[in-house]
């Protein structure tokens, strides 16, 4: 008999401007799924002509972040220079490594529209022989996102391979990460795509091997196992794991990294900044958080975490 998943609930985070996201990862209950360190759902939120609900320039380190709309638009932009408007469907892959800024914008264009925006951001931390790579951006467009129906269900692989299809993503590990659109009254059998997996439900409740797991919950399937979902309606899913991390990470506000004092440099390094700005959009500074403390050295088995994004 299938072990029963652990249940996570989101716990709400500002970040600026009303603007709120439920976070999943990290918990104190559980810091990471495979490579991923952080989970964030935002929306569905409607912003008016004029309003904004901009994320602005910050820095990273030690890690890659995947964004994924479901609805709205979002304009990247980052110390690289590079600049895009992330669409439903695309994917958006920044890999900070030695130190990256960015900024995540309500697109200049659709200042006089009325958007929805609603999606999930995740952080995957780099593996260890990684983390001080060369900072990169990749974007993916949604018609390049193999897309295709199992069992009367919409799969969508996003990063990784499943069902023999693979994403032109590239990742720095074994990563899996599926869009599904569960059928009502069918079973999904999703099997043990990589040693740690979780489900995240987006619309709708969902049931996995018999076990209620509320919309907004992420379910953490024991590991090296397989599940089959069921859903009472279509109901929107997604699937995040990978291989265990190769050691513990500290995190701490935007930074990612296995060593305690390469965080230490990296807060420095932004206090003077030191970082690279924005092209465009350097006129803003956020001081760091200065009443929260640095991380101690984690344990042995797990992420020491003093989460926070701006």
């Amino acid at each position: 008999m299938a072990a029963q998943p652990t249940l996570l609930q989101g716990q709400p985070k500002d970040l600026g401007g009303g603007f709120t996201v439920r976070r999943l990862l990290p918990q104190a209950r559980q810091r990471s799924v495979g490579p991923f360190v952080f989970f964030d759902h935002f929306g569905p939120v409607t912003v008016a002509p004029g309003e904004r609900h901009d994320v602005r320039p910050h820095p990273h380190i030690g890690l890659a972040t995947v964004t994924y709309l479901f609805d709205g638009a979002i304009h990247h932009r980052d110390s690289l220079g590079s600049g895009q408007q992330i669409s439903p469907g695309a994917i958006n892959w920044m890999t900070a490594g030695r130190g990256i800024v960015h900024s995540e914008r309500r697109p200049d264009a659709l200042e006089n529209t009325t958007l929805t925006n609603h999606g999930l951001q995740l952080w995957v931390a780099l593996p260890k022989a990684l983390e001080e790579c060369e900072p990169a951006f990749e974007h993916t467009a949604a018609d390049a996102i193999p897309s295709f129906s199992r069992g009367g269900h919409a799969v969508r692989v996003l990063v990784g391979e499943a069902f023999g299809a693979r994403s032109p993503v590239k990742a720095f590990s074994n990563i899996v990460y599926l869009d599904v659109t569960l059928a009502p009254g069918e079973a999904f059998e999703l099997p043990a795509l990589a040693q740690e997996m979780g489900v995240y439900p987006i619309d709708g409740d969902v049931a996995i091997d018999g076990t209620a797991v509320p919309k907004h919950e992420l379910a953490v399937i024991a590991p090296g196992q397989g599940a089959t979902l069921t859903a009472e309606r279509p109901t929107r899913i997604a699937v995040v794991g990978g291989d265990a991390l190769d050691g513990p990470r500290f995190l701490w506000w935007n930074f990612v990294s296995s060593r305690r004092e390469r965080i230490v440099q990296a807060a420095d390094d932004w206090r003077n900044r030191r970082f690279a700005a924005i092209p465009g959009d350097d006129s803003e500074f956020i001081p760091l958080p200065e009443d929260r403390p640095l991380p101690a050295a984690p344990p042995q088995a797990s992420q020491e975490s003093v989460p926070g994004k701006i």
